[in-house]
């Protein structure tokens, strides 16, 4: 298993196509979502949820996108509609990270909203760190409101992300990343 920094410097997004078999079994999957919980949280208040889905679920929960989107766009096409139904199954695992963030007398709601970016984020990193490959993605369905209502999000809560994990295809490119003297300012007073 890699170092922490070396695990945190290798770290890659993988189109979900690209993901294959196998995917976290059911140990791990309590390994990712036991690391995930444990981000920051002011105020102990739990503002984030998780939704696995992975078998038969992935498909089950396609149809209900597929669904929504019909609803949404009644021209759509036969093709159209059966991507749309492939949403979830392009990886063998797809975790959902669900903000509940909302008003609270000492907490402001956009800790917690941070908070739930924080558990997205330590989902994505825990699958590498288990040697599996992942992406950190919302479409469309993330922010409808038929989608949500179909897979069960409730009127208070948003999807900070649908996190797609497998094993990667092949080996993950890299991408340019931005220059540290283009992003970081040393503050002088």
């Amino acid at each position: 298993m890699p170092d922490a920094l070396s695990l945190l410097q290798t770290r890659r997004s993988i189109k979900p196509v690209e993901l294959k078999e196998p995917a976290p079994g059911p140990a791990e999957i309590d390994t990712i979502l036991t690391v995930a919980s444990r981000i920051p949280d002011h105020g102990k208040l739990t503002p984030w949820r998780f939704i696995v889905f992975e078998g038969a679920a992935r498909d089950a929960a396609g149809e209900r996108i597929a669904e929504a989107f019909q609803e949404k766009y009644p021209d759509a096409t036969p093709d159209q509609i059966a991507f749309e139904r492939t949403r979830l199954a392009r990886a063998p695992l797809v975790v959902a990270v669900v903000s509940r963030a909302g008003p609270h007398v000492k907490i402001p709601e956009w800790e917690q909203v941070l908070s739930a970016g924080a558990a997205t984020m330590s989902v994505v990193l825990a699958a590498h760190a288990l040697g599996y490959a992942a992406n950190w993605i919302t479409e469309w369905y993330a922010y409808d409101r038929r989608a949500l209502d179909r897979l069960g999000i409730a009127e208070n809560e948003k999807i900070a992300g649908f996190v797609h994990i497998g094993t990667p295809a092949k080996p993950p490119e890299d991408r340019p990343r931005p220059p540290l003297d283009a992003i970081v300012t040393r503050y002088v007073g």
